[in-house]
């Protein structure tokens, strides 16, 4: 037994290596407008990465483009709201069927870019050490006493970025995991299919055991925390939603919130963290830690922590994702803020109506802002976003339906 376990061990420090090792060398080919420093960089005595100013994007706003995009968006009969900001004002803002734009909806899992900024903020208040802090002795009561040791190397940056190892509770085997007694336990007790640190396994038991890890260090339900520490600064409204039979509030999907609720939740973030009101409400650093490529999902696609990363003309676009195209995008140096929200019955990744949406704003709304009138002022760009995938790219080839993504 214990013989096995060492040459496990072994086994899991030479993947990690490797693995490491390769993801550095990629990172330091990406950077984002905050530096490059949470990609690795930083521990190899690497400077942040300068901005580049050389990009020029226009003072006005193309609106015959806009209005010519939203002719599109028009097409797309699962489309219920969208709503276009600049600078913070909404310069469209349309429901197109379904709930009014004040009514909160189901955002599926585009609930992890929630969970992942409540821990954020439960790092900042010192009720978790770090993102490099073992999930184990944060779950101690609810974890089964036999576990494999491997366990004792997830982190918390693991859950955040999908790299547990452990086998996915999503797609295909989500209906087993919800039917389950107890969430927390079999979301831990899955067998591992990669390396704790490892490649990207799409799961929302992941963001189901962070929500445990904050009701327990804080003592307080994740809907009182995200009510306090979002919604109030915010003001915003967040109602109840799925718990488990444990009764903690279901972390990674199933929250409800409105068109206009989620912008407030993306300008906050296009604003490093501050509230309309001028109140932090996420520290700048999780922002900017959130926002570093952290990891390659299917197709090339980057992730950091409950955020899809991309670029439109060199531009990041940084988005939440839900089920069906329940869909935040956030491009801070186009001072765009983007909502969609969707038939959330519906896959959005067969059909192509994921890359529809994709293409309204990389074709469309950044276009709009990047080429729009005639007087240009220059504006800084994120280090190296242009080699981000594009904003939809080559995923959107085809129409092919990629596993282990929100659909």
């Amino acid at each position: 037994m214990l013989k096995h376990f060492q040459q496990k061990t072994r086994a899991i420090l030479r993947g990690l290596a490797a693995a490491t090792l390769g993801f550095v060398l990629v990172a330091n080919a990406y950077a984002q407008d905050f530096g490059a420093q949470d990609m690795g960089a930083e521990d190899m005595g690497a400077q942040e990465l300068p901005l580049q100013e050389e990009k020029t994007v226009a003072l006005a706003i193309d609106m015959e483009l806009v209005s010519q995009t939203l002719a599109r968006a028009e097409t797309l009969d699962r489309l219920h709201a969208l709503i276009v900001a600049h600078k913070g004002e909404p310069i469209v803002e349309r429901v197109f069927r379904g709930p009014n734009i004040n009514h909160p909806v189901n955002i599926k899992s585009a609930s992890k870019t929630i969970i992942s900024a409540l821990v954020g903020i439960a790092i900042e208040e010192g009720l978790i050490s770090g993102t490099d802090a073992p999930i184990l002795p944060l779950l101690e009561a609810r974890a089964p006493a036999e576990l494999d040791p491997m366990v004792d190397m997830i982190t918390i940056d693991h859950l955040l970025t999908m790299r547990a190892g452990l086998e996915r509770t999503s797609g295909q085997f989500y209906g087993p995991w919800v039917l389950s007694p107890n969430w927390v336990r079999y979301a831990v007790s899955r067998p591992f299919v990669g390396l704790p640190g490892g490649g990207w396994l799409y799961s929302t038991g992941n963001t189901h055991m962070l929500s445990a890890i904050l009701t327990d260090a804080s003592e307080r339900s994740t809907l009182e925390l995200a009510r306090t520490w979002l919604g109030e600064p915010l003001d915003v409204n967040i109602p109840p939603w799925t718990r488990d039979p444990q009764g903690t509030y279901m972390g990674g999907n199933e929250m409800a919130l409105s068109p206009r609720a989620l912008l407030a939740f993306g300008e906050m973030y296009r604003s490093r963290g501050v509230s309309a009101d001028g109140e932090q409400v996420v520290p700048a650093s999780w922002v900017k830690d959130s926002w570093a490529p952290k990891t390659f999902g299917r197709g090339g696609q980057l992730y950091g922590y409950g955020w899809f990363i991309s670029q439109v003309e060199g531009h990041p676009i940084y988005f939440a994702w839900g089920f069906g195209g329940q869909m935040l995008y956030v491009a801070p140096t186009l001072n765009l803020t983007i909502v969609a929200t969707s038939d959330f019955m519906t896959r959005s990744v067969q059909d192509g109506y994921r890359c529809a949406l994709h293409g309204l704003i990389s074709q469309g709304f950044a276009p709009a802002v990047i080429h729009g009138g005639a007087a240009n002022t220059r504006m800084p760009m994120a280090a190296r976003s242009w080699m981000y995938p594009e904003l939809g790219g080559r995923r959107c080839m085809g129409g092919r339906f990629e596993a282990g993504l929100p659909g």
